[in-house]
C-alpha cells in the first residue's frame, strides 16, 4: 500500500498519531515530500513497522529524526533532505536501520561526526547524501566496507583529514562529490586516493574542488575510469603543468580546474577529448598561446581561460564552433584584433575579451551575432568607428567597450537594440552628439558616456532623466539636459545672414517681450504654489501646514553636534544621524550631505525634487530641507525624514532579523523582476505571499523569463538539463527568500548561513550548466 503525496502544497504539520495499522492495510511507501509542512517528524511513524519507503524531503520540517524509527526495520529509503532539522550528532537511529539502500539528509543543520561504524552498521547501502550540513570530523574508512554504494554526497561540510586511501573497495562508485570541505593532500601524503580510485571502473562524476588539495596531481589520474565524464578539481592550491592523464579520459564531457596555481602552457592534445563540453581554466598561471587545436572540440559549450598569462592572437578558428555558447577570456595578455569569425558562431551569447592588448577595429561581423546577450571588450586597444552594425545585435543586453580607443560618433543603430540593459562607452576618443535614440531604449538601466570628446545637447527622454543611472562627466562640450545636470544651455543656432533684419527684430522686440511674458509667468507661478503651500502644505501631525523651518544651528544641537554616537548610517554622499527635533520631540533621521564629494550636490538636488512629491507607505516621508552655512563658512545641505527603524513600520523591532527580511525581499525582486509596489499586489496580496502561492511548481510561470536558459544549437537533452538545472537554482535562491521573510523573525536564516547556502548554489548551478551530461540528472536542492 502506497500513500504518495508529494508535490501538493500541504501545509500544517505530519499527524502525530500513527497506531499499528491492520494487516491488510500494510503501509509501505509514504511520500510526503515537496510540500510546505512543518513542525516535527512524529515518533509515532515508527508504529508503520512495514514501511518501506519515507520520503519528507524539501519541506519546513524541524527537529531531528526520532529515535524511535530505530524499530523501522524494513525501511530501504529516508529522505528528508532541504529541511531545517538540527542535530548536534549523527541521527544514531539510522544506524540500526541495516537494511536501508538510501539515505539522504542532504541541505538541513545536521551537525556532528559520522560515526565511525557507518559503512558495517548500513551494508546495503547505495545512495548517502549528506551534503551542506554541518557535518565534520574524517571521512571514515568503515564507509568503504559499503561495497553497494553508488553515490556519496558529502559535499559543502567540515570534514578534513585526508579521503581514504580505501576508497578503491567501492568498485561500484558512479558519483563522488566531496566539495567544499578542508579535505587534505600534500606531495607527499594524501594523494594515495588517487591510485586506489582507479579500480572504481564505473566512476562517471568526481568533484573533490573547495578544499585544501596542494601540489602536482599525480599522474594516475590518467588510470581513472575511462567512463568518467566530469572531473572538478577547481578551488585548491594545485599546481605544476596541465595533468597530462587526463588525456587518457576519453569520454570527459566537463573538466574544471579553475582558481588553482598551475602553470605553463595548454597542451595540444586537449583538443582530441572530443567529447568536452565544458572547459574552464580560469584564475590560474597558464602562458603560452591558446592552442588553436582547441577548435576541434565540436560539442563545446563554454571555454573559459579568463584570469591566466596567456599571450598571441585569437585563434580565428575557433569560428568553428557550432554550439559554444560562453567565451571567456578577459585578464589576460592576447593581442592583434578580434577575429571576425567568431562573431559568426551560431550559438554564442558571451563574449568576454576585456583587459587583454586586442587591437584593431571592432569587425563589422559582430552584427551577424544574433544570440549575443554579453558583449565584453573593456581595456584593450580596439580603434576606429563602432561599426554601425553593433545595432543588428538584437539580443544584446550588456555591452562594455570602454577603455579603448573608438573614435567616430556614437552609432545611432545602438537605438535599435529594444533589449539593451547596460552600455558603457566611457574613457574614448568619441565626439559628436549623444543620439537621442538612446532614450527610446526602455530596459537601458545603465549608461556610461563620460571622458570622451562629445559635443552638444544631452536629450533628455528615457536614461537621460534619471541623473543617477548615467554618467556623462568628461564631455566639456555637452549643454542642455535635465536641470538636475546642471550643464550650461545650449547656445541658439546661428541664423541665415540673408536673414538678418528679421533676425535684428527678433532681437530687439520678440526676446525682450518673451523674456516679459516668461518673467510673469514664473511670478504667477510662484505666487499660485505659495498659495497651493499654504492649503495644501506637506501633512505633519503637530506642525502647521508648511515645511517647517530648521536651521544648521538646530540641527546640529539636535545631533549633539553631529556625533559619532548618533550616526545610524553612511554613503557614498551624506551621513545619516538621529536626533530629536521640533517642539513636540519627534525622532528624526538627519540626512547631511558631504558636499566636498563630486556628485553630493547633484544628489541632494535629486532627492528634494522626488522625495517632496512622492507618497507611499514604503516610503519614508521627508520632513523638511536645510540649505545653509555652517560655522567655518561652508555650505551645507541637509534632509531630515522621519524616523522609521528597521521592520518598525509593521509593528516589528529593530533587530538584524530585519536586515535578513531586506535582503529576502531583494531576493524576491530579483528573480521575478517585480518590486513590493507592483500594481499587482493588492487586497493583501504581497510579493511574499505571492511567491508561497506558486512554490515550487508554478515557480517557472511567474520568474523572470530572462532567467531560464533556452539553448540553442544543442542538442535537445543537454538542453533540457541545462533549463532543469536553472529551475533547480532558481527554486533554491526563491527558498532562501522565502525562508528570509518568514514572518517570525526568530524562524529566518542568519546572513551566515545565507552566505553559504548562496555559494552552494553558486557553485552547483556552474557544475550543473557546465557538466550536465544528456540522459542523466543530479542536484541539490534548497
Amino acid at each position: 500500500m502506497a500513500l504518495r503525496l508529494g508535490g501538493n502544497d500541504l501545509v500544517g504539520r505530519i499527524p502525530d498519531h500513527h497506531p499499528a495499522p491492520p494487516r491488510r492495510h500494510r503501509l509501505r511507501i509514504l511520500e510526503l515530500d515537496r510540500n510546505e509542512l512543518v513542525g516535527h517528524i512524529p515518533a509515532s511513524l515508527a508504529n508503520i513497522t512495514t514501511l518501506n519507503v519515507f520520503l519528507c524531503g524539501g519541506n519546513l520540517i524541524e527537529g531531528g529524526i526520532p529515535d524511535e524509527f530505530a524499530r523501522l526495520s524494513s525501511l530501504l529509503v529516508l529522505d528528508v533532505g532541504g529541511n531545517r532539522l538540527t542535530s548536534s550528532r549523527f541521527p544514531h537511529a539510522i544506524l540500526n536501520l541495516s537494511a536501508l539502500t538510501v539515505v539522504s539528509l542532504a541541505v538541513n543543520h545536521l551537525s556532528g561526526e559520522i560515526p565511525s561504524d557507518i559503512g558495517n552498521s548500513l551494508p546495503n547501502l547505495q545512495g548517502l547524501a549528506l551534503g551542506m550540513n554541518s557535518f565534520y570530523g574524517s571521512v571514515p574508512d568503515s564507509l568503504m566496507n559499503a561495497s553497494e554504494l553508488l553515490l556519496i554526497d558529502m559535499s559543502y561540510n567540515n570534514f578534513t583529514g585526508v579521503i581514504p586511501s580505501s576508497i578503491g573497495r567501492l568498485t561500484k562508485l558512479s558519483f563522488l562529490n566531496l566539495e567544499g570541505n578542508q579535505l587534505l593532500a600534500h606531495r607527499t601524503r594524501g594523494w594515495e586516493f588517487m591510485n586506489s580510485l582507479a579500480n572504481c571502473t564505473m566512476l562517471q562524476r568526481i568533484s573533490l574542488a573547495t578544499n585544501h588539495l596542494e601540489g602536482p596531481i599525480p599522474n594516475s589520474i590518467g588510470n581513472l575510469s575511462n567512463q568518467l565524464q566530469l572531473l572538478y578539481l577547481g578551488e585548491n592550491k594545485l599546481s605544476g603543468h596541465f595533468p597530462s592523464g587526463i588525456a587518457n579520459l576519453p569520454n570527459l564531457f566537463a573538466l574544471g580546474l579553475n582558481d588553482n596555481q598551475f602553470m605553463g602552457e595548454l597542451p595540444e592534445w586537449l583538443g582530441t577529448l572530443e567529447k568536452l563540453q565544458a572547459v574552464d581554466s580560469s584564475h590560474n598561471n597558464f602562458t603560452g598561446s591558446i592552442p588553436s587545436s582547441q577548435s576541434n572540440l565540436s560539442q563545446l559549450v563554454s571555454l573559459f581561460l579568463n584570469s591566466n598569462k596567456f599571450g598571441g592572437h585569437l585563434p580565428a578558428s575557433f569560428g568553428n564552433f557550432r554550439v559554444l555558447n560562453s567565451l571567456r577570456i578577459s585578464d589576460n595578455f592576447l593581442h592583434g584584433m578580434i577575429p571576425r569569425e567568431i562573431f559568426g558562431i551560431p550559438a554564442i551569447t558571451k563574449i568576454e575579451l576585456s583587459s587583454n592588448n586586442l587591437s584593431g577595429r571592432l569587425p563589422p561581423e559582430v552584427g551577424g551575432a544574433k544570440q549575443l546577450v554579453s558583449l565584453l571588450l573593456s581595456s584593450n586597444k580596439i580603434s576606429g568607428d563602432i561599426t554601425n552594425t553593433i545595432g543588428d545585435c538584437e539580443s544584446l543586453q550588456y555591452a562594455m567597450l570602454d577603455h579603448n580607443n573608438f573614435s567616430g560618433t556614437i552609432p545611432t543603430s545602438l537605438g535599435k537594440i529594444s533589449s539593451l540593459q547596460v552600455l558603457n562607452l566611457s574613457r574614448n576618443n568619441l565626439a559628436g552628439p549623444i543620439p537621442a535614440s538612446l532614450g527610446s531604449l526602455q530596459l537601458l538601466e545603465q549608461l556610461d558616456l563620460s571622458f570622451n570628446h562629445l559635443k552638444g545637447e544631452v536629450p533628455t527622454k528615457g536614461i537621460f532623466r534619471n541623473v543617477t543611472a548615467m554618467r556623462i562627466d568628461g564631455n566639456p562640450e555637452l549643454c542642455g539636459g535635465v536641470l538636475e545636470l546642471h550643464l550650461l544651455a545650449c547656445p541658439i543656432m546661428a541664423i541665415n545672414s540673408s536673414k538678418k533684419h528679421e533676425h535684428s527684430i527678433v532681437k530687439k522686440v520678440v526676446i525682450p517681450i518673451a523674456s516679459i511674458v516668461s518673467l510673469a509667468i514664473v511670478i504667477s507661478v510662484m505666487v499660485f504654489c505659495k498659495g497651493k503651500q499654504k492649503e495644501n502644505g506637506l501633512s505633519l501631525p503637530s506642525f502647521d501646514s508648511k515645511f517647517p523651518k530648521v536651521s544648521y544651528r538646530d540641527l546640529s544641537r539636535a545631533t549633539e553636534g553631529f556625533s559619532g554616537s548618533n550616526l545610524i548610517g553612511k554613503g557614498r554622499y551624506s551621513s545619516v544621524y538621529q536626533a530629536i527635533l521640533f517642539p513636540d520631540r519627534t525622532m528624526v533621521a538627519v540626512k547631511v550631505f558631504s558636499l566636498e564629494t563630486r556628485g553630493a550636490q547633484k544628489s541632494f538636488i535629486a532627492e528634494c525634487n522626488v522625495l517632496r512629491n512622492l507618497r507611499h507607505r514604503n516610503l519614508v516621508p521627508i520632513l523638511t530641507a536645510c540649505s545653509s552655512i555652517d560655522p567655518k563658512g561652508n555650505d551645507f545641505k541637509a534632509l531630515v525624514y522621519k524616523f522609521m527603524p528597521r521592520e518598525c513600520a509593521a509593528g516589528g523591532e529593530v533587530s538584524t532579523a530585519g536586515d535578513v527580511y531586506s535582503f529576502g525581499i531583494v531576493l524576491l525582486e530579483i528573480f521575478l523582476r517585480k518590486k513590493p509596489t507592483d500594481d499587482l499586489f493588492k487586497d493583501g496580496l504581497n510579493i511574499v505571499r505571492y511567491v508561497e502561492m506558486n512554490f515550487p511548481d508554478r515557480i517557472s510561470h511567474i520568474v523572470d523569463p530572462d532567467l531560464q536558459e533556452d539553448e540553442c544549437d544543442v542538442s535537445q537533452r543537454t538542453s533540457l538539463a541545462m533549463k532543469e538545472n536553472s529551475l533547480e537554482c532558481i527554486l533554491s535562491m526563491l527558498n532562501i527568500g522565502l525562508r528570509c521573510t518568514n514572518p517570525c523573525p526568530n524562524e529566518r536564516m542568519d546572513m551566515q548561513e545565507v552566505a553559504a547556502r548562496l555559494h552552494g548554489i553558486r557553485g552547483a548551478y556552474q557544475r550543473g550548466n557546465m557538466y550536465r551530461t544528456p540522459g542523466t540528472t543530479e542536484g541539490q536542492s534548497d
